[in-house]
């Protein structure tokens, strides 16, 4: 599942491929932006925010985010594609490469100048350059604003802080020994809680099998994540599963250990 160790990881390797290379095959294959056209243009950088993926070009910026389903893939010339052509968002090429946007969930061409419009209510990127002590304290003082939201909820809330996706959150929920459900005004220690979700997804940042539990093997990886009604690594009681969310529409799936976490 993307979340932003993943899109990191990507927006890093298309930076190496891309940055500095002229646009020589513009194809964005989305109605609203299909008749924007990058060719000629020199690739400045590509980097991440949070989930998001921001690749410039001059005054433009081409947006993207991968949400479920999405990827971007790199390719030589030539060679044949990972995926069907018809679930390419956008294509562009360069002297070297091919890159390929894949079912992207949010794909759109913006002056750079109005990037804020499209990243400017993102919280503090957990794998940004710019995190710091005082990114820190912002992202504390963020999820200790709303005492009444659950624990996952908040962490999960891109403004808060900008990065976590549901793996990690529930994730970071057992390993604080938390029940997802519980409100922030019933949490202890935010601040270790941000410091722990910052460490957890630097790790995994240089990693292309996520882990939370130390373990790189198969089925050993996470804690709870996807493990409803197994046996907790940690005292074999049951996983217990359920949905939340800030709405009825925005619920997402929920794990804990009843033992583990309270």
């Amino acid at each position: 599942m993307p979340e932003g160790d993943t899109v990191f990881r990507t927006a890093r390797s298309l930076n190496a491929a891309l940055a500095g290379e002229i646009i020589t095959v513009s194809d964005i294959r989305v109605p609203a932006f299909a008749t924007v056209d990058l060719t000629g243009r020199t690739v400045d950088d590509v980097v991440a925010r949070g989930k998001h993926l921001l690749l410039h070009a001059g005054d433009l910026t081409v947006h993207s985010h991968l949400k479920m389903e999405g990827a971007w893939h790199l390719y030589r010339h030539g060679t044949p594609w990972q995926r069907p052509a018809f679930q390419a968002r956008i294509i562009l090429e360069t002297a070297e490469w091919v890159a390929v946007g894949f079912e992207l969930g949010v794909l759109e061409v913006v002056p750079t100048v109005e990037e804020h419009t499209v990243v400017g209510h993102l919280g503090p990127d957990l794998l940004g350059p710019d995190w710091n002590a005082e990114a820190a304290e912002a992202a504390v003082a963020n999820l200790v604003a709303k005492p009444d939201v659950p624990l996952a909820v908040a962490l999960a809330d891109q403004r808060n802080l900008a990065g976590l996706g549901n793996v990690f959150v529930n994730e970071l929920c057992f390993l604080r020994g938390i029940r997802p459900q519980r409100p922030m005004n019933e949490v202890p220690d935010a601040a270790g809680i941000v410091a722990l979700a910052h460490r957890l997804i630097t790790a995994n940042a240089e990693r292309t099998a996520r882990t939370t539990t130390g373990v790189d093997r198969n089925g050993q990886r996470l804690w709870v994540y996807g493990r409803g009604g197994k046996p907790c690594r940690r005292c074999g009681t049951r996983i217990q599963h359920g949905q939340l969310g800030r709405t009825e529409l925005e619920q997402r799936e929920t794990w804990w250990c009843p033992r583990c976490q309270s």
